[in-house]
């Protein structure tokens, strides 16, 4: 193998004895189809997944394989295997992998620390980034005018309303 290994990622998943990652993917050179294990070291129930994701996407060894996945993909496969090792079930697991990859549109974002913050801005550029019209689409439709209908009577607000009082 030599560093420039041009590849396709096909497919990502995680194997749990021994806990390892695999992935499919496509050699460009030669067009096969293959798989790639990559063992898990030193990963427990207590592991912060995200920093687990991170230490496989950097390591030298895989980083070239590894270039067409996710760092948020990883993270989820590395929260699936936490959550083996903590002895849940795999709905119980993707119960909880749900309630931290969505947000709500009701939470208060201001309440949050920065960490928090972080991720939910993070979920939200990944969610944009999936629905964003390109280009390259079949349905791009460039300069799309849209007539909005008007109502008879339009509610207003308190604060944009005339007031008598003066500064």
């Amino acid at each position: 193998m030599y560093v420039g290994m041009m590849c396709t990622a096909k497919k990502c998943g995680i194997r749990v004895q021994p806990p390892a990652i695999v992935l499919i993917y496509e050699s460009e050179v030669k067009g096969k189809i293959r798989q790639r294990i990559m063992p898990v070291r030193n990963f427990s129930k207590f592991s912060d997944c995200t920093r687990a994701a991170e230490q496989l996407k950097n390591n030298p060894r895989h980083k070239s394989y590894l270039e067409q996945v996710s760092l948020r993909q990883l993270e989820k496969l590395f929260s699936f295997l936490r959550g083996y090792l903590s002895g849940q079930s795999l709905a119980e697991t993707m119960e909880q992998i749900r309630r931290e990859t969505t947000i709500d549109p009701e939470e208060d974002l201001n309440k949050l620390d920065d960490k928090e913050l972080a991720k939910r801005k993070s979920i939200m550029d990944e969610l944009f980034e999936k629905n964003q019209k390109k280009k390259d689409d079949p349905n791009f439709v460039y300069d799309i005018e849209v007539e909005f209908p008007q109502d008879d009577q339009l509610q207003s607000c308190g604060w944009d309303t005339e007031s008598t009082d003066e500064f």
